[in-house]
């Protein structure tokens, strides 16, 4: 038997599907991000907008396809009901998924389907496009009608999250939690992290979601880089466990991280871990509506900075940014770090991990998320109370 096995065994036969389901974003809610979409054209001059396969597509249609090299695309019309452009063959499987009206249009091997953007917007028509639109399709677009930015209008949209969406990201963020509950009665000396990642992918599983959109798990001098080292550690006394993952519930994801003492550290390990936890929880402090992005994480900064690390981005200090927007893309805009001065609005969701790293020795990352509420923060999971307590 594996190295804490019969303990895995117990662990995952202890879990079952969540029991409080959080409702999938209704029809209703698809057609008014349409209809604010179709209303914020008109601001930037467009008279349509064309969304490609994605989280953007998903946020519109319930279409959760990725992107691939055959144009599958959103055009969304001021005035029109919106138009579905799609390869002919993928007709049965875009029915099975999307939630809205639309008029599908059509497309076969040999044909061209920017051909069918362009008609489907009118001969004078300026098309915003998608900014994760490929290269190849917006220069064909371009070449075809007057074409402008449409970042403003899908970040615009999707970075304020609904009540529902926020229901939804809740539930994700409490099954991680909860698997990285599971993950840390599991280790033993000699376990191996590509077995800890396998447990967290199959507790993720037990609990309702498809399992682990990523999963990381870093013992030691791995911790020491944000994304880890190459290679199958094995964990031993009295090192750092750093483990990062997260899933899926209806599209949207949850991102949590905790660092954690196996065994005894030495005390300067410990001081940086209460340094990082009084650097996260001073981001936290400073969000209220109308703040800019940058200020969170210039907050985390002076925490770091007054405890004698960086400046900036130097080392040992933090060699990121303060956190990311969340919501149907792991990262998405906007971003706690400078020169990003979007302002905090109610709805606007972000992670808070202001990480740590000595070089040559260890990192510590404690990572949860928030959203902004109309006075301050409310945080989506609790954050870690201690190097040695990671869960309470």
């Amino acid at each position: 038997m594996s190295v804490g096995g019969s303990t895995i065994a117990a662990e995952l036969a202890a879990l079952s599907p969540w029991a409080e389901q959080a409702p999938r974003i209704a029809v209703e809610e698809r057609r008014a991000r349409i209809a604010r979409a179709e209303a914020a054209l008109a601001t930037i001059g467009a008279d349509a907008l064309l969304v490609t396969a994605g989280p953007s597509l998903r946020y519109f249609t319930g279409v959760s396809w990725s992107p691939t090299e055959r144009l599958v695309a959103l055009l969304i019309r001021l005035g029109r009901t919106p138009a579905m452009i799609c390869p002919a063959f993928e007709r049965g499987s875009l029915d099975a998924e999307l939630a809205i009206d639309a008029d599908v249009l059509l497309w076969e091997e040999h044909e061209d389907p920017v051909a069918l953007v362009a008609d489907a917007a009118g001969p004078t028509a300026t098309i915003a496009l998608d900014p994760l639109l490929p290269f190849m399709i917006t220069e064909r677009v371009r070449a075809s009608r007057r074409v402008t930015d449409g970042a403003p209008v899908i970040d615009g949209l999707r970075r304020i999250k609904s009540p529902a969406e926020l229901a939804l990201m809740r539930q994700a963020m409490a099954m991680t939690l909860e698997v990285h509950r599971r993950a840390s009665r599991i280790l033993t000396p000699g376990i191996r992290a590509s077995t800890v990642k396998r447990f967290i992918d199959d507790a993720h599983r037990a609990v309702g979601a498809a399992g682990s959109t990523f999963c990381a798990v870093q013992f030691g001098l791995a911790t020491a880089f944000p994304h880890g080292l190459p290679g199958d550690q094995e964990l031993e006394e009295g090192q750092l466990v750093l483990v990062d993952t997260g899933c899926l519930v209806d599209g949207y994801h949850s991102d949590l991280t905790r660092t954690y003492a196996f065994g005894d550290v030495d005390a300067d390990i410990r001081a940086t871990w209460d340094l990082e936890h009084r650097a996260q929880a001073a981001a936290f402090a400073a969000v209220h509506p109308g703040a800019t992005c940058e200020s969170i994480d210039a907050a985390a900064r002076a925490v770091l900075e007054d405890g004698g690390l960086g400046p900036d981005y130097r080392l040992p200090g933090l060699p990121h940014r303060t956190g990311h927007g969340i919501g149907l893309a792991i990262h998405e805009p906007a971003y706690l770090v400078r020169g990003d001065t979007t302002e905090l609005a109610p709805g606007m969701c972000f992670s808070n991990e202001p990480m740590i790293v000595v070089p040559g020795r260890y990192g510590i990352r404690l990572e949860d998320h928030f959203h902004v509420t109309g006075t301050g923060a409310a945080w989506f999971t609790q954050p870690q109370p201690s190097i040695d307590e990671p869960f309470g």
